[in-house]
């Protein structure tokens, strides 16, 4: 008789019936690692949900409890909850290859068409800062599918600088991009060395990003596009776009549009937004 291979791990995971509409619909997957968030309540059966995942899904290798992500370097508490003892893994997206650790990086496979989006906005010839790159998934995949002078990418983690690296030269994009391990806040400082300004500039730093936004205003050209990616509730997207805007016109800039994206959600009624906005010297 042939085995049939169960649709979904809620299928063969052994917890109390009651218990089951409260298993996760989704997760996400880096390589061959699976992130799950578990309710309080389904933390204790963690290891029956763990392996029911690797059983049901025979590309994942590991399953990984994950708490949010923290601190300034984006990391995620992480506890091995299904499968191999490993953190570190191989990612794979529009014919790339990512090679991160998921405990001491941050990386999100659910950006991958934003990713895709961006290197379609971007003209030749760009000169490009990534101001948070991570392991360099935003310049690579640029660096790959346009035509760009330029691409800064910054970090000040030094694990995934060294992911970065290596994904750099995976990729074989090492001519296009220039990777440097600082703190964001001092670009005006690195940029000024090579005399240059952005055409565009990246900021992928969610609850964060804010606080940086000056910086980019100081380091683009007197027309640019800055991608800026926050975490907000809906009822206060506007609200941020305001503040935006004050802090641009503070800086001699102003708004020549912007478009708002809702890329996914973060929790009810809360979003992973990215705006592209358009800035001119006034």
């Amino acid at each position: 008789m042939k085995n049939v291979k169960p649709k979904s791990y809620k299928d063969i995971v052994t917890i109390p019936k009651h218990l089951k509409k409260k298993l996760p619909t989704s997760y996400d997957v880096v390589g061959d690692i699976a992130l799950v968030k578990l309710k309080d309540e389904l933390v204790d059966f963690k290891k029956e949900i763990g392996e029911a995942i690797i059983s049901a899904n025979k590309n994942i290798k590991t399953v990984c409890l994950v708490k949010p992500v923290t601190g300034e370097f984006r990391t995620r508490n992480i506890e091995i909850i299904g499968g191999d003892k490993k953190t570190e893994t191989c990612h794979r997206e529009y014919g790339l290859s990512f090679y991160l650790d998921i405990k001491k990086t941050y990386f999100s496979p659910r950006l991958a068409n934003e990713r895709k989006r961006i290197s379609k906005l971007v003209k030749q010839g760009e000169i490009i800062v990534d101001m948070f790159t991570g392991v360099a998934p935003f310049p690579i995949m640029i660096a790959k599918y346009a035509n760009p002078k330029i691409i800064f990418a910054i970090d000040k983690n030094k694990d995934a600088i060294y992911y970065a690296q290596k994904n750099i030269t995976i990729n074989r994009v090492l001519d296009k991009i220039e990777l440097i391990q600082d703190d964001a806040k001092k670009l005006v400082e690195i940029l000024s060395k090579y005399s240059i300004k952005a055409d565009r500039v990246i900021m992928n730093l969610p609850f964060s990003s804010y606080n940086f936004f000056e910086t980019a205003l100081k380091i683009i050209k007197n027309q640019a596009t800055i991608h800026y990616y926050d975490i907000q509730h809906e009822d206060k997207i506007k609200e941020r776009i305001t503040q935006l805007s004050s802090l641009a016109h503070n800086n001699n800039f102003k708004f020549v549009n912007y478009n708002i994206k809702k890329i996914k959600s973060y929790s009810p009624h809360e979003f992973y937004i990215g705006i592209d906005i358009t800035a001119k010297k006034q």
